[in-house]
């Protein structure tokens, strides 16, 4: 009987509070290859945003040529797979679009982009996700080509994370 009554509330407010919905700021990734995709869209908006950030800090001014080539081409390579990703997705939910990420805002905290140390350190971390993020979601696509997309592209991310590696260790 006494668990019956601490079960039961005579709190009416309990009862008629309505349900918040979901957290607005919480985007469901969806299912199968959809899910996928907009997980490494996400990936891909990160990296490109973050290139963004480095071409714009002083880092880059005081970066040496092969240096600034590299990171010119990185960044172009994270545009180029962010764009690629937003039309594969549109392209495959068609008309419902709530069902495609947004566009993202990063914060980096305390990342100082005129350090080249903490540039280039954060390069390999997100170039050594975006590996781990392809090589492990692959057998999740049942679209081949979907597939076929992302294999390329995680091949492209791991030259990056090895020219990467090779700025902060040469030879």
């Amino acid at each position: 009987g006494s668990g019956l009554l601490m079960a039961c509330s005579d709190d009416d407010d309990a009862i008629n509070t309505p349900d918040p919905g979901p957290d607005p700021q919480v985007f469901d990734l969806g299912a199968g290859d959809l899910g996928v995709l907009n997980y490494a869209y996400a990936l891909e908006q990160l990296e490109a945003d973050f290139y963004t950030k480095v071409l714009n800090g002083a880092y880059w001014s005081g970066a040496n040529e092969i240096e600034k080539v590299l990171l010119e081409d990185l960044y172009n390579h994270e545009v180029n797979h962010r764009e690629l990703f937003s039309a594969a997705i549109s392209a495959a939910v068609g008309s419902d679009m709530m069902a495609k990420l947004p566009d993202l805002e990063f914060d980096y905290g305390n990342l100082n982009f005129d350090s080249r140390t903490e540039v280039l350190e954060t390069a390999k971390t997100l170039e050594d996700t975006g590996v781990s993020a392809y090589n492990g979601a692959g057998r999740l696509l049942s679209n081949p080509d979907f597939l076929v997309l992302a294999g390329k592209i995680v091949s492209v991310e791991a030259r990056h994370a090895s020219a990467i590696r090779t700025l902060l260790n040469p030879g």
